[in-house]
């Protein structure tokens, strides 16, 4: 406390005497000045840790001064002392980024209290944060203990979701590894959940299955279709705790009326899970009912290629008369394309819009060295997400649609995961390359660290040969083959993928909009 230096100005600094000695007792050293240059002077030449500032001063007046202070040290929080409750001075002073703002007669408790939200506030943010997630450890790790279903899935997944956020926000690096300890925990008894439901959970009729990727449309979007023209916005993998970056600048624009997740298909990747989703069908039945549009891992060529005609079979099927439009997103050509035509889109009943741009920053984080000192971490890959949609063009475009009525559906196909250890795998030449799952005929691995499916079409998987099989990567675990195991592996370890099982992966984001 000891070390905190106020410079307090203002022309009646004679009568704050008392307010003074309240604050040196409490253990604050405090500088006084009584007008507005002799306060620009002062932080010109010594360090100071917070400014008050009366606004009402001779020679030049508070927000004079306060311009003058903020050009010397932008971070040194000032709060601002007036008379005046005139709503202009108010906000002149809260747009030159005051600290916070008082009206006189001001007592001591009031300047104490505002000495502690402008220097104190981290420090006791991160008290509580540390605090709470404490108390709350315990909580999850007895709920992991019990047999959850997927609501109670979705509730803990937010939870942690939540501290793992106040917690980079804090710096408290000191709880860091504790919540990585327990997200691996979560990830364990996760995979036993699948592994065990997994395959009742595709029967089109179980009513007990989550909403699945090809149950989506049917289920959650086509409902909410009615008076406001509806726009489905899938960011291609897109992570929830990525969302929750997001969220407070997209707020800004909408109201978040659902917060919701759906369980991803097996295998987490575009070619499966987009395709299921816009089709409102299994891989093995978009194979079957469209032979000449589904490609399988070993074929060349793009394999989502066929979205929009999937996504407008299936409305047919659901008998949704709307009038529709799809967009694709890969370039930054295409992002600006689509701000200028927002205003034509809603014209339409039902706008899909595919942005691909996070599912390219996390394949460009695994190729490019820069990108992966760039993100470094997870905080750094969520920091690099926000700055990204902060300057796209689907910020844009979020900021058009928000000016008329309309509902937004954020979603995804998949989400992805921090790989750290290697799985030996052994496989011919036309084995998937895909680093969490595998497919291909007489694949060698140790049963006891990968998910089987022994028939793909129990699964809902096209069968490409007769003994063809599929593994899945659990937790963080990524696949090697034995050959230059060591060089793949340290290449590997640390970078984003996709495609096995992972609460990161499967559970993924689900959010409803409505324009303010």
């Amino acid at each position: 406390m000891q070390d905190i230096q106020i410079l307090w100005a203002d022309d009646e600094i004679d009568l704050l005497k008392p307010h003074i000695m309240f604050l040196e007792a409490k253990g604050y050293g405090v500088t006084t000045v009584n007008n507005g240059l002799d306060a620009v002077d002062y932080v010109k030449t010594n360090s100071y840790d917070l400014v008050f500032l009366d606004e009402n001063m001779p020679g030049i007046g508070g927000l004079d001064a306060l311009s003058q202070i903020k050009e010397l040290r932008e971070d040194l929080p000032v709060i601002m002392i007036t008379k005046s409750e005139e709503e202009h001075i108010m906000e002149d002073a809260i747009g030159s980024k005051i600290e916070d703002y008082l009206i006189k007669p001001v007592n001591p408790k009031q300047i104490l209290l505002s000495i502690k939200k402008a220097i104190d506030n981290k420090r006791l943010v991160t008290q509580k944060v540390t605090t709470k997630y404490q108390q709350e450890f315990r909580n999850i790790m007895m709920a992991l203990m019990e047999k959850l279903d997927f609501e109670t899935w979705k509730s803990l997944y937010k939870k942690l979701v939540y501290y793992e956020l106040e917690i980079q926000r804090s710096n408290e690096t000191g709880m860091e590894e504790v919540l990585h300890t327990q997200k691996s925990e979560m990830n364990r008894e996760f995979v036993k959940y699948i592994e065990k439901n997994y395959l009742d959970f595709l029967d089109y009729d179980n009513s007990d299955a989550p909403v699945m990727s090809h149950t989506l449309m049917n289920k959650k979007i086509v409902p909410e279709m009615g008076d406001d023209p509806v726009f489905l916005i899938l960011i291609d993998n897109l992570r929830f705790d990525q969302w929750r970056f997001l969220q407070p600048i997209i707020s800004e624009l909408f109201r978040v009326e659902d917060e919701d997740m759906y369980l991803s298909i097996l295998p987490t990747t575009t070619q499966y899970c987009r395709n299921s989703l816009f089709a409102g069908l299994l891989p093995i039945d978009i194979e079957n009912r469209f032979p000449g549009k589904w490609s399988n891992d070993e074929d060349e060529g793009g394999k989502n290629l066929h979205e929009q005609f999937f996504l407008e079979d299936l409305l047919k099927r659901l008998r949704v008369d709307a009038k529709t439009s799809y967009t694709k997103v890969v370039h930054l050509n295409q992002g600006k394309d689509l701000v200028d035509d927002i205003p034509n889109l809603f014209q339409n009943d039902f706008n899909v819009i595919v942005y691909n741009f996070v599912d390219t920053l996390s394949h460009a984080r695994t190729d490019y060295k820069v990108m992966r000192e760039l993100a470094e971490d997870e905080a750094a890959y969520r920091s690099l997400t926000l700055s990204w949609f902060e300057h796209s063009p689907l910020y844009d475009a979020l900021k058009r649609i928000a000016e008329k009525k309309a509902k937004v559906i954020i979603t995804t196909d998949h989400g992805s995961v921090k790989v750290s250890d290697p799985v030996k795998v052994i496989g011919d030449k036309k084995t998937t390359t895909n680093l969490r799952y595998k497919t291909g005929k007489n694949l060698a691995f140790d049963k006891k660290e990968v998910f089987e499916i022994k028939d793909p079409k129990n699964a809902g998987l096209p069968v490409q040969h007769i003994s063809s099989n599929f593994v899945f990567c659990r937790n963080n675990d990524f696949f090697v083959y034995p050959n230059n195991l060591n060089h793949y592996a340290k290449y590997y370890k640390d970078t984003i993928q996709h495609g096995g099982i992972s609460i990161e992966e499967m559970m993924v984001p689900l959010i409803k909009l409505r324009s303010k």
